[in-house]
């Protein structure tokens, strides 16, 4: 949806903007089910990570607000940047401990003629689903695509997305959604008007 994980993870609230934004990720069972949307567990490693949480349920309950933390300090940098405001200070220090831990659990590996980032045993960390997000974080930081993030246009979405159009001017994180809802707005407006 946001065209990158870690703006995808950001957006694990819905109606950010509104009264009452809906939190997407109430559970550790909520995690591993976006984990493996996501593509960031397999069904096997999210198995094995619903079995450790089921028989740590303390360290399951903080390994979600841990994410949940992580996940509005990758939020308060994002909406910053696409809202060219000054990126908090604190939400960086999460981002960057989140990456340390992360590089700590990464190795290189090579096949096929190639060589890429491999996570060593993700299936015994319950925060293992936090690695591949804060890496994703830290490289879209540093790449060229930094300035196409957006923040929707809707006053109660919120959410954040990667601008791959041509003119790079998308105004919502879907068009479908927020896009028409703004455009039945404005015609009703004239409507009265």
């Amino acid at each position: 949806m946001g065209g990158n994980l870690s703006l995808d993870f950001a957006d694990t609230v819905d109606d950010r903007g509104s009264v009452q934004p809906a939190e997407l990720l109430n559970n550790y069972s909520d995690l591993l089910r976006w984990g493996t949307e996501a593509g960031v567990l397999s069904k096997r490693e999210a198995d094995s990570l619903g079995r450790l949480a089921a028989n740590a349920p303390g360290h399951a309950q903080s390994a979600l607000v841990r994410a949940q933390h992580l996940r509005e300090a990758v939020y308060s940098i994002f909406s910053a940047v696409a809202q060219r405001r000054a990126v908090p200070g604190n939400a960086l220090t999460l981002l960057n401990l989140a990456v340390q831990e992360a590089a700590a659990h990464a190795r290189l590996a090579h096949g096929q003629r190639r060589f890429s980032w491999e996570w060593v045993t993700p299936e015994e960390h319950l925060d293992s689903v936090l690695w591949p997000v804060a890496r994703s974080a830290a490289d879209l930081l540093i790449s060229p695509e930094l300035s196409l993030v957006r923040l929707c246009a809707s006053p109660t979405c919120g959410w954040l997305f990667l601008d791959q159009t041509k003119n790079h001017r998308r105004r919502w994180c879907e068009m479908r959604t927020c896009g028409n809802r703004d455009k039945a707005r404005r015609y009703y407006e004239r409507k009265r008007a």
